[in-house]
């Protein structure tokens, strides 16, 4: 295993007692023992040290719209060369992504791909920036690091499309790498993420305020699942906490949810993301949309003050941009929007 190209030293650890670590890349903070594995799958404890086991495995790459992610308010029109690796550290049952984040890497099978490599395919596929995402990016992070400084010197963008489960230090470090764009998967009240994700909401909104506050560009999601996250309570707590952590201008995602993996409820009904939509819009969010309805009026973004279709998307695509240097064309107000417009 020392000569396999994926396993790597691992950051972010701390030695323990008796030949064990702990983790300090997300904040499950796992004690590994010795030759033992984190709740990720993708860190081991070798020899008292931890090492990754993804260290540019890629299971996935694919040049999609910056749309998919979804990103509305991020270089709108772009495509970024998008990646994933293998494992989660969440345990949704709904994930739709599951045969490669439920599963574990295997080095010795291992695709890798180098970060120099990746930027340079990145610029071949004609993509204006890269895109961390498939399962929890964060578990790239040592890969992540350097190609984050790599893109940023051939002026092409680096997102995430996160859980948003990751350390302050983890976060940080991946900022001051050159990461420019993280969307945030908040997936409910603080019940369903500590019943249906094992985790704890209040580290996950601790990170979009943080992310904010680290200058990155920040959207938030929120996958509306029937019987699980869809009572306007838990919708109204959602927003407000998105009111005070992330700001009425950051843009908010209520997407449709299908069955997969474990779940078998029925598809989210069109109704429910429009009463989300609309409690959010109430409550003073901006820039509300829903996801996964291709060619539903709440795709595109309309000017807060006086209401002006601004871009008009039909699912993944952008297919007009009305804005004049930023700004509606009717009322004049500038919209929080990142990158160079199409």
């Amino acid at each position: 295993m020392e000569l396999l190209p994926t396993v790597r030293r691992a950051l972010l650890w701390e030695r323990l007692e008796g030949g064990r670590v702990r983790c300090g890349l997300c904040e499950r903070r796992c004690r590994v023992e010795e030759g033992g594995e984190g709740f990720c799958g993708t860190r081991r404890n070798v020899g008292g040290e931890l090492r990754t086991l993804v260290y540019g495995d890629i299971s996935s790459l694919s040049a999609n719209p910056i749309e998919k992610k979804p990103f509305y308010h991020f270089w709108p029109g772009s495509t970024a060369l998008t990646v994933g690796t293998w494992g989660c550290n969440f345990t949704c049952g709904w994930c739709q992504n599951w045969t490669l984040s439920k599963a574990r890497p295997r080095p010795e099978r291992a695709n890798y791909l180098s970060p120099e490599d990746f930027v340079r395919l990145t610029l071949r596929e004609g993509c204006r920036g890269t895109s961390l995402s498939f399962n929890e990016p964060t578990l790239l992070f040592e890969w992540a690091l350097e190609v984050f400084p790599l893109a940023r010197r051939k002026k092409l963008y680096n997102t995430f499309v996160s859980n948003g489960y990751m350390t302050e230090e983890a976060l940080r470090a991946l900022a001051e790498a050159g990461l420019d764009a993280i969307n945030i998967d908040v997936k409910g009240d603080g019940e369903v993420v500590r019943t249906q994700c094992g985790a704890d909401l209040e580290k996950v909104w601790r990170n979009v305020g943080l992310a904010r506050r680290l200058g990155l560009h920040v959207e938030v999601v929120n996958l509306v699942i029937p019987g699980v996250n869809d009572r306007e309570d838990q919708l109204l707590s959602l927003i407000r906490r998105h009111l005070k952590e992330a700001g009425a201008e950051t843009p908010l995602h209520f997407t449709a949810y299908y069955p997969s993996f474990r779940f078998t409820a029925p598809s989210t009904p069109v109704s429910a993301l429009e009463r989300a939509h609309d409690l959010a819009v109430e409550e003073g969010v901006e820039f509300v949309y829903v996801g996964n309805v291709p060619g539903h009026r709440y795709e595109h973004t309309y000017c807060p003050s006086c209401g002006e279709l601004l871009l008009r998307r039909f699912g993944l695509s952008l297919e007009e941009c009305r804005l004049k240097g930023k700004r509606c064309p009717r009322c004049g107000r500038e919209i929080p929007v990142v990158g160079e417009l199409p």
